[in-house]
């Protein structure tokens, strides 16, 4: 055969580059196996075994194999399946553009950012198209005519580039790019501090068009030292302190008001505000000092509408902060502080340290030593100078870390902070300063967390069922077509190396779904090789030689096998460009399998068989049981569609009824909120746990949020659910959460777990094993892009069966097969939700599911389609229905090994692959079915009726159920 030579060269020379990359995994395996065989479960053996293990060397010629360099370079294992975090950080662009425009307190800017902070919410745009969009609108709303380039706005001396006469358009351009900037320095400074906390393969990648950061940190454990090292926007600012006296007459009014309008302040009536205060117990710079347990009352009256309205004049602009953590002499209070803000709340000195390190003061107490750059050392100096006597408070995103009096001016830019701390806390902050700023503040909008126990248990069920799934696929494949299933599973084999050494060499990271995919590309080889043996066998009967019968069988099958894989790939294409997170885990992994099958059970696969035949020897492509299967089954399909058109008719209605009247259970991916899965150490009940939980997550008026507890998996595990503080993406607002979260289920746990225990569970006691954040723009965009690519995969669809094809019909018979699948599911999905003991919510991964039953079903439709327009031009005697009959009736054996596979492959990981993959192969188990039958009773025979009403003249024939005219040239 033509090109055998290079094929073999470029099997081999891509098998010896996936074999090099795969090494270092193998390796890393090899030695920490060895390590936990000694060391069992004991961690400070285990690393004292690893580092003597990391001293040998595995030579093999080629090259040299040590531990350390091994696991820098062995494949990247996603979070769940190695426990760890990823976040979505996005950088605030209101910070951004107040920087830009130096904090400029005109209006109509003012009303602008108010007014997109709104919109945002609801909005896939950027921050700043929306902004540049509200701007325009108020500025001719009010008549002010205002440019962009007004030195009240961005015409200022941070931006030296704009003049006065710079048009809006090229403003825009401008601030488009200092943005950009700013997200990139952003990006630099948290791979930085990465980098410090000593992550193993972090993955930290800017998301195109967004001010979003996305970092993956795979085998973290410290949840909360992540989110706040990643949050920190290290931007020390130093204000001055207004102090008791200046106060006590505000805090006067308040504690009368409270007395008569607490209802509207969120707070009792018969709560004593200055008794709240403490004053006799302050013992600094502060003007209170408040229990722990009153510091979420306090911050409502200060905040309510009633307390900002009845500030006098010197305080109108002060900023009430709390102290960095309780006072050494008293660790049961926060101090609050009073700053002296301004009209722009710009800091007199923000944000200019230049080196940062630890130190200890004159009693030995740990500090932290500063030294600031010119511009922050020329304005420290004058702050000083102004403030001799008088506190000056140190803060660090919005809290306290210390107010000492200044006893002189500061000449040369070093200073000192002192806030109680220990040689962690210390480190922590030097790292941070060390790391540089933020250009603005940071916010996490999207979280997933996994516990190291349940990555464990998924990479376990992910074996599992990907071995049992290959078993029978290979039992199958050799059990129906012999000799040739032989050359079909070595295919698949090389084939799953080629894959696994490509996402290894493309430093990709292998995910749960991306097992998923993975497993389906093995279904999608076995379609391809079904599709070539059917046609073999179809030349066999006719009475070809067995050369001649695989030449052909190659050659006819050829066309259908290229459509189904670019179909296909369409669909993974799609899912890459629109989806996030695992979907595009799981499109990346199917789409290079797409490619590696086509290559190995197309192209290898021909070079092995033709190397066999060519030496003389024979290869089945049966077995005595399967020989005949469906080679004279012919079904008058065409006949009895329009009981088909009932059934679906029917089903469709139901279906379409009840997501009207049910709805769906959307998940938080496209709601927004947070997910918990709770591990217990006994059976609980879920829906005693959800009444528990209901009376604990009240907002700040009293009202119940969304609360939903739901067994997953087994009676020992939870999924809760809550929309509680779903506005505050702050880390304080999580720890909140998981505060309430473990008060509302501590009388289900052991007596001897604390909170911190329960934050970060593992196999020796019981809590959260999983949590995940959505934050309601990030749900806004992942419902929009999911809608996004269900259309543009339909639509490329339609366009490539019509270009395929070269005929309307095809495309809308297909496209209509397809929306009738995808309507049986939502379906489905609506009715039985509230039923089904697994998870079955609308969210990303069921936009995976719909898009990949849409592939396998027009891959389908495509190889009856394929057979139709051959015999249109082979069969003119036959009519049109009699001809779709054929058809359809010849690629049975096809149509029923593939789905019946792909059933299996999906039923295996179903029952085997882990609760998070159940909800997603339960739509692949519907949608398969569904797509099966769609193809034959939707998509053809939609296709045949308006086919059959074309006015182009044809050949008469007769079949034994029609007499119709075969329109078609």
């Amino acid at each position: 055969m033509q090109g055998k030579g290079l094929i073999t060269i470029v099997a081999i020379v891509l098998g010896l580059i996936c074999l090099n990359e795969l090494l270092p995994t193998w390796y890393a395996s090899k030695i920490e196996r060895q390590a936990t065989a000694v060391a069992g479960d004991n961690p400070e053996k285990y690393q004292k075994e690893i580092a003597r293990l990391s001293k040998d060397t595995l030579n093999l010629g080629f090259t040299k194999l040590y531990y350390t360099k091994a696991k820098d370079k062995e494949m990247k294992l996603g979070l769940d399946l190695k426990g760890g975090i990823n976040v979505l950080l996005e950088i605030n662009q209101r910070d951004l553009v107040n920087d830009l425009t130096n904090y400029s307190t005109n209006p109509v800017l003012i009303e602008a950012l108010n007014k997109t902070d709104e919109v945002q919410k609801n909005s896939t745009k950027s921050y700043i198209d929306n902004f540049f969009d509200q701007f325009e609108a108020i500025n001719k709303a009010k008549g002010t005519n205002l440019k962009l380039a007004d030195p009240e706005l961005f015409g200022n001396t941070n931006l030296s580039e704009i003049k006065y006469n710079t048009s809006d358009d090229q403003v825009k351009s401008i601030i488009k790019r200092r943005i950009d900037l700013s997200v990139g320095t952003a990006f630099e400074v948290i791979r930085t501090r990465i980098d410090k906390m000593g992550a193993v393969q972090p993955n930290v990648q800017r998301v195109p068009g967004t001010a979003r950061i996305s970092v993956e940190m795979p085998g973290m454990k410290d949840i909360d030292k992540v989110k706040k090292m990643l949050q920190t926007s290290a931007k020390l600012q130093f204000w001055e302190v207004q102090q008791v006296p200046e106060m006590a007459p505000y805090f006067q009014t308040l504690t009368t008001m409270v007395a008569i309008k607490g209802d509207s302040m969120g707070v009792a009536k018969n709560i004593n505000f200055m008794n709240l205060l403490n004053l006799d117990k302050l013992r600094s710079n502060g003007v209170a000092s408040v229990k722990l347990s009153d510091t979420a009352v306090v911050n409502k009256i200060l905040n309510s509408k009633v307390g900002q309205s009845l500030r006098p004049a010197n305080i109108k602009y002060t900023q009430f902060m709390w102290g960095y953590k309780p006072e050494a002499t008293d660790t049961e209070s926060l101090v609050l502080y009073a700053i002296r803000g301004n009209i722009n709340q710009k800091a007199p000195v923000d944000g200019a340290v230049e080196s940062a390190s630890i130190g200890y003061d004159e009693l030995s107490r740990v500090v932290v030593d500063m030294q600031m750059d010119s511009k922050g050392a020329k304005e420290w100096k004058t702050l000083t100078e102004k403030n001799v006597g008088k506190p000056v408070a140190v803060t660090l995103d919005g809290r306290v870390y210390t107010a000492p009096n200044v006893v002189g001016a500061i000449p040369n830019g070093r200073t000192q902070i002192s806030g109680n701390f220990s040689q962690e806390e210390a480190k922590e902050l030097v790292d941070v300063l060390g790391a540089g700023k933020l250009p603005a503040g940071a916010k996490v909008v999207q979280a997933t967390v996994v516990g190291p126990s349940l990555g464990q248990e998924s990479i376990n069920a992910g074996v599992i069922s990907f071995a049992i799934a290959f078993l029978i696929i290979i039992v199958y494949i050799i059990f129906y077509y012999g000799g040739a299933g032989v050359y079909a599973v070595i295919a698949m084999i090389v084939n799953l190396f080629y894959i696994f050494g490509i996402m290894d060499s493309g430093d990709f990271t292998l995910t749960l779904p991306g097992i998923a995919g993975i497993v389906l590309t093995m279904a999608m080889a076995v379609d391809t090789n079904v599709i070539i043996y059917e046609r073999t066998k179809e030349e066999l009967f006719a009475g070809k030689s067995i050369l001649e019968a695989y030449k052909d069988g190659f050659k006819h099958a050829l066309s259908a096998i290229v459509d189904g894989h670019l179909t296909t790939l369409l669909t993974a294409g799609v899912l890459f460009l629109f989806g996030t997170g695992p979907i595009k885990g799981f499109a990346l992994t199917l789409g290079i399998g797409i490619l590696m099958t086509f290559f190995t059970s197309v192209l290898l696969s021909r070079v092995m068989i033709f190397s066999r035949l060519n030496k003389g020897k024979h290869l089945s492509v049966w077995t005595p049981p399967t020989k005949n299967l469906f080679r004279n089954t012919w079904i008058d399909f065409i006949g009895k569609r329009k009981y088909a058109y009932i059934v679906s008719a029917v089903l469709t209605v139901v279906c379409i009824a009840s997501i009207a009247i049910h709805g769906f259970k959307y998940g938080i991916d496209f709601t927004g909120g947070r997910n918990y899965v709770v591990r217990f150490d006994k059976a609980v009940n879920a829906e005693d746990v959800e009444q528990n939980l209901i009376k604990v997550f009240k907002t700040e008026d009293g009202k119940n949020s969304s609360v939903e507890a739901k067994t997953f998996g087994n009676d020992k595990q939870l999924k809760i659910s809550t929309d509680y503080l779903i506005e505050d993406e702050s880390l304080k607002a999580d720890q909140t959460i998981e505060q309430k979260l473990y008060e509302g289920l501590k009388t289900h746990l052991p007596v001897n777990v604390t909170l911190s225990d329960f934050k970060s569970a593992d196999k020796d006691h019981a809590g959260i094993i999983s949590s995940e954040k959505v934050g309601p723009t990030v749900a806004d965009d992942i419902k929009t892009h999911g809608v996004l690519a269900v259309v543009a995969a339909l639509a490329g669809i339609f366009i490539y069966i019509l270009l395929r094809f070269r005929k309307w019909q095809f495309s809308l018979g297909a496209v209509v097969a397809l929306f009738h699948d995808a309507v049986i599911i939502l379906g489905a999905y609506s009715l039985l939700h509230k039923f089904m003991p697994f998870n079955m919510e609308i969210n990303q991964d069921f936009v995976a599911a719909i898009l990949t039953v849409l592939g396998y079903s027009i891959n389908d439709t495509v190889i009856i389609f394929d057979r139709i327009r051959e015999y249109l031009r082979e069969k003119k005697s036959l009519t049109l229905a009699g001809l779709f009959d054929d058809s359809i009736s010849s690629t049975l054996g096809r149509t029923f090994n593939t789905s019946f596979t792909t059933i299996l492959v999906i039923l295996a990981i179903f029952i085997f692959g882990g609760d998070n993959l159940r909800g997603f192969m339960f739509a692949m188990l519907i949608g398969i079915g569904f797509g099966t039958y769609s193809s034959i009773f939707i998509a053809s025979a939609i296709a045949y009726d308006f086919l059959k009403k074309g006015k182009e003249e044809g050949v008469h024939g007769k079949t034994t159920t029609s007499k119709e005219v075969l329109a078609s040239k």
